[in-house]
């Protein structure tokens, strides 16, 4: 998936709302005020972060080299996975 993909998927689903509440990069996704995915749309970093069942965070981790415990969030609850050019979702989407 490609940003604009993730995006249009993101905002499809039921009262979902965006933003950048923290800074102009960072898009954030949520629903009833909580937040469910971050994705940021800085060149030097792009990447997404999303929510994620503690128990499938661990199984991706362990699977995954480009899932990491998202660095400015709860990281048993958030997951980010940084790619360059197509992100891949393992299945979380």
């Amino acid at each position: 998936m490609n940003i604009e993909e993730i995006r249009e998927y993101c905002v499809a689903k039921p009262a979902v709302t965006e933003g950048f509440p923290f800074n102009d990069t960072a898009l954030v996704f949520k629903v009833a005020g909580k937040m469910f995915a971050l994705l940021d749309l800085s060149e030097d970093s792009r990447g997404i972060s999303l929510k994620c069942d503690p128990e499938l965070a661990i199984e991706l981790r362990e699977q995954y080299s480009e899932v990491t415990p998202a660095y400015h969030f709860n990281p048993t609850w958030y997951e980010t996975s940084k790619k360059q050019k197509n992100f891949t979702f393992f299945g979380l989407f």
